[in-house]
């Protein structure tokens, strides 16, 4: 990246950040309430595990069929207008899930999460690039790192407010519905435990309203990709015959984003299930996602201290992939609370792999960085698979196992992608080791 560039975009630096990260604290509070709310769903629909994970399905499958999409908007709109854009429909897709919810009606619950899915597609592809070209490219991990703060301190808070607001007493429910004397009592039960997720999802259309307001008045500076994340061994990136098939390690980045998506959704909203395999308490594991983003903070501080002054992007995201195998076989040999804190643990293992591979991944891509972007987000329906695979094979063998195997060769594959898959097709490896290093 030349410096004239760079000068560019230093005036409001600081304000673009922190609105940004309003932004990422938005859509944090959003998607970290899946875990709570695959509880919610399998009691107010009465569902078995199977059905209730189409929640995160639902919800991460909008970024496989949207992200493309999305890219193609935001060449209209420009990324402030199309963050703007994505804040609506998220609005219109918290209205719908808690109408429908309400009305315990599941397929339009699920088309509501779709919708949400949808708007925050729109949101990611634009301001994980902007985000990552706003500086240089070099230190993004650690401007990613300041966004993920912001991320995880809203998903943090998430399963407190459902917790507090809709699934308060969900143990004494249980026995009162086992209780009720005819099918008529448990649907009138059923009917007043669904109506608490109303207000809750109104009240978040509203923010959401207020937000796409403020965003599209904003200061936010126009960024354009195409003059900030080239690579001198790639001008060919900014000519208009350029493809992406020109940069494998994007494509390695796309598989490396969807496993890593897989394994953060399994250690986050999965963990509560998890914890119902060895008979948790329903009032306890409500709150375990909590645990999972509060150790997913504490690894972006540690990663925001570190990178790049201590240890360059592709170092840190390979030792977080090696912690990562480690915990999962602890949590394997360990049972009980113990192996539940473990998978929690994966919060910190986790924390800078998503600030580490999307800009390696999207590194010199040029013009091409809203649809490389675009790609990348894409590979968020790894969130939808992996939790679906998991609850499918748990009900054949022993869930531990099946944990211990899904998780393993995802971790391992981030590790290849950490050593060797992000210089794929970046010609001189020796020039990218030296630009890789911390300054």
């Amino acid at each position: 990246m030349n410096s004239t560039s760079t000068q560019a975009r230093t005036p409001g630096y600081t304000g673009s950040i922190a609105i940004i990260g309003g932004l990422f604290f938005v859509f944090g509070f959003v998607t970290w309430l899946n875990g709570p709310l695959i509880t919610f769903v399998k009691l107010a629909f009465n569902l078995d595990d199977v059905s209730a994970f189409l929640v995160p399905m639902a919800f991460y499958l909008s970024y496989f069929f949207l992200a493309l999409p999305s890219a193609r908007i935001l060449r209209i709109t420009g990324m402030k207008r199309g963050m703007s854009l994505g804040l609506l429909i998220m609005a219109v897709g918290a209205a719908t899930f808690g109408e429908f919810a309400t009305m315990r009606i599941y397929p339009g619950a699920l088309t509501g999460l779709f919708v949400i899915g949808a708007g925050l597609a729109l949101l990611q592809t634009a301001v994980n690039p902007y985000i990552s070209i706003l500086g240089p490219i070099e230190s993004a991990a650690q401007r990613i790192a300041v966004m993920g703060i912001c991320n995880k301190g809203a998903g943090i808070l998430a399963p407190f407010v459902i917790g507090t607001l809709v699934l308060r007493g969900i143990d004494t429910f249980e026995a009162r519905m086992q209780a009720a004397a005819s099918p008529q009592a448990r649907t009138t039960l059923l009917n007043a435990f669904a109506a608490h997720i109303q207000l809750p999802y109104l009240a978040m259309a509203a923010v959401l309203l207020v937000l796409a307001v403020v965003v599209v008045r904003s200061p936010l500076p126009e960024v354009r990709a195409a003059e900030a994340n080239r690579l001198p061994a790639h001008r060919d990136s900014h000519a208009q015959d350029a493809h992406l098939s020109q940069f494998p390690h994007l494509w390695l980045g796309v598989l490396c984003l969807f496993l890593y998506v897989g394994v953060e959704v399994m250690a986050g909203d999965a963990i509560g299930t998890y914890g119902q395999g060895f008979h948790l308490p329903l009032d306890q594991t409500k709150f375990f996602t909590s645990l999972t983003l509060t150790a997913m903070l504490v690894g972006y501080l540690v990663g925001l201290i570190a990178i790049p002054r201590l240890i360059s992007q592709h170092r840190y995201l390979g030792l977080s992939a090696v912690l990562g195998v480690v915990l999962v076989v602890c949590a394997y040999l360990t049972q009980g609370y113990v192996s539940v804190g473990f998978v929690a643990a994966l919060g910190f293992a986790n924390a800078m792999m998503w600030p580490a591979i999307f800009p390696l991944a999207i590194r010199g891509l040029g013009r091409l960085t809203e649809q490389g972007s675009a790609l990348m987000i894409m590979g968020i329906a790894g969130g939808a698979v992996l939790p679906q695979l998991f609850a499918h094979l748990k009900e054949h063998f022993n869930f531990q196992l099946v944990f211990l195997l899904l998780m393993t060769p995802c971790y391992l594959y981030i590790l290849y992608y950490s050593l060797h898959g992000h210089r794929v097709g970046l010609g001189d490896q020796r020039q990218m080791a030296l630009a890789d290093e911390p300054s």
